[in-house]
């Protein structure tokens, strides 16, 4: 077994006819959200295809089985790397990430025949392959929007930390939460490099995230604009001396955020776009000082 959530499993398993590795995801016939998922899964992504994507090569729901059939990521998952095992990714390869996660998302947003908005982007959910290339997977949240709408409403789902704050307190999805979650996983980066980094890429990366992060959703880039700062194509935006940050209330059950780490009573805390803790920002001089939970950021661990 790969991995195991809720209402899933992950299995490695062997196709002989092509002499290669497959993952197979088995979703529990039990779970009304398990099987809206593999749903989704099948309609959307089975139609996508990209270098950046997690490639679906077949399902099955016959005999009371729910399969879903990937290529299989020899090298895991980034969060694997990142907090779960002493893995040491070299700059090139996070910043090899991060250029293909943003690739993926283009392709989402901009160049497919709809707008696909992923609504669950985070470093579990990025996988990597043999060389370390980025493959985003998991579209059991995704919805499609047509290019010329805007934000969806939809039941409140994703993953505390890499959602943005209007999705957490509207319910609505967009292509700007999305780039928020990406944000959110190229923000930081890891102090363990010492001086084994290009600082041009580093300053580019750090506050395109910073930018992408922007709790305000009118404040930040497409992901065309990100991508093009990332590559150089384009000058670094200039950032507020000090983001705004949002703020919310949680109440026990009754709350408009509901803090996975306190559920006990009244608790007032800050989220900010590499989980809790403080950032600085300027086209000049960035910083970035984060109390992460251990499920936010890409670079920085």
């Amino acid at each position: 077994m790969l991995g195991q959530g809720g209402f899933r499993g992950v299995y490695k398993g062997y196709l002989r006819e092509s002499d290669s590795y497959i993952a197979v995801k088995r979703i529990s016939r039990e779970s009304k959200q398990g099987i809206k998922e593999y749903a989704s899964e099948v309609r959307i992504i089975s139609r996508l295809r990209h270098k950046h994507l997690v490639q679906l090569i077949g399902w099955c729901h016959q005999k009371r089985e729910l399969l879903l059939v990937y290529e299989f990521m020899p090298n895991g998952s980034l969060d694997h790397h990142l907090f779960k095992v002493k893995s040491h990714l070299t700059w090139p390869i996070r910043f090899k990430i991060a250029q293909g996660l943003a690739s993926a998302l283009f392709y989402l947003h901009e160049e497919w025949e709809q707008c696909v908005v992923h609504k669950d982007i985070k470093s579990s959910n990025i996988m990597l392959d043999s060389n370390f290339n980025a493959k985003l997977g998991d579209f059991g949240l995704a919805r499609l929007v047509d290019h010329d709408k805007g934000s969806q409403t939809t039941v409140l789902a994703g993953t505390m930390g890499y959602m943005a704050p209007e999705c957490v307190t509207t319910g609505k999805a967009s292509k700007e939460t999305d780039v928020y979650s990406f944000g959110v996983v190229a923000e930081a980066v890891d102090p363990r490099l010492s001086s084994e980094f290009n600082e041009e890429e580093v300053e580019h990366l750090l506050i395109v995230g910073l930018w992408c992060a922007h709790p305000d959703n009118k404040c930040r880039p497409s992901i065309r604009q990100a991508i093009q700062v990332v590559n150089f194509e384009a000058p670094l935006p200039t950032l507020l001396p000090n983001m705004p940050v949002p703020t919310y209330c949680s109440y026990g059950s009754t709350t408009s955020f509901a803090s996975p780490y306190d559920s006990n009573g009244p608790h007032i805390y800050e989220i900010h776009s590499s989980g809790m803790g403080d950032y600085t920002s300027s086209s000049n001089n960035t910083t970035a000082s984060a109390a992460s939970s251990p499920s936010t950021s890409l670079l920085y661990t």
